[in-house]
């Protein structure tokens, strides 16, 4: 990969993952309840799930799956029925004061990744990656060490900054309940992205 090739692709992927999505709340939301110290599996989560989705992409895998319109249409449904409900979750919680919640990693790290993985602009943003970024005269593997280094480093950036932001929100708010219209708008925001999902995928809405 060329260095003007490099600096293209890097500020695609910086944008691909500071662009506010199902990822960013759930760091956010995350940051407020936990801090910043126990919201860290959640970004771990996210980092597994690109080197996962960029490994895949490299096989020609995730192109397979975009291309299965069926599959693709159950993975979009799954994806609405989640962020539906941790949606509903949030505003339920909302009424409650801040406190540091005790939940364990494992539970942090395996909500973050099936939001991570459900999340279709996951798959549209790796396909576009290597569709417009890979040369088919160069070997994969040698752009593979390029590619990689920088998407995970740009995402491990963004979604920590989503993380620190949530946890400064989370700490003035700490017992009180004012902060109850920024989780709901967390709520929303859940929901928003979750109903066109499921209302894309019905029978007739393409």
């Amino acid at each position: 990969m060329s260095w003007d090739a490099w600096i293209i692709f890097a500020l695609f992927w910086a944008v691909f993952v500071v662009t506010p999505g199902p990822n960013a709340v759930n760091c956010i939301t995350n940051g407020m309840t936990l801090g910043f110290r126990r919201a860290l599996p959640g970004i771990a989560a996210i980092l597994t799930q690109a080197a996962l989705f960029l490994a895949l992409s490299a096989l020609g895998i995730t192109a397979l799956i975009a291309a299965s319109p069926a599959l693709f249409e159950v993975a979009k449904l799954v994806g609405a029925g989640v962020l539906i409900w941790l949606g509903i979750r949030t505003w339920r919680a909302a009424g409650r004061p801040v406190r540091a919640a005790e939940v364990q990693a494992g539970t942090v790290y395996g909500r973050a990744f099936l939001i991570a993985t459900i999340n279709p602009k996951s798959v549209a943003g790796y396909l576009a990656a290597f569709s417009q970024f890979v040369q088919p005269d160069v070997p994969l593997a040698q752009q593979m060490w390029v590619i990689v280094p920088t998407a995970l480093s740009l995402t491990a950036l963004s979604y920590s900054g989503y993380t620190a932001l949530g946890a400064g929100l989370g700490r003035s708010a700490l017992g009180a309940v004012a902060s109850r219209p920024l989780r709901r708008v967390l709520a929303l925001c859940f929901v928003g992205y979750g109903a066109p999902l499921g209302a894309s995928a019905l029978p007739g809405r393409g």
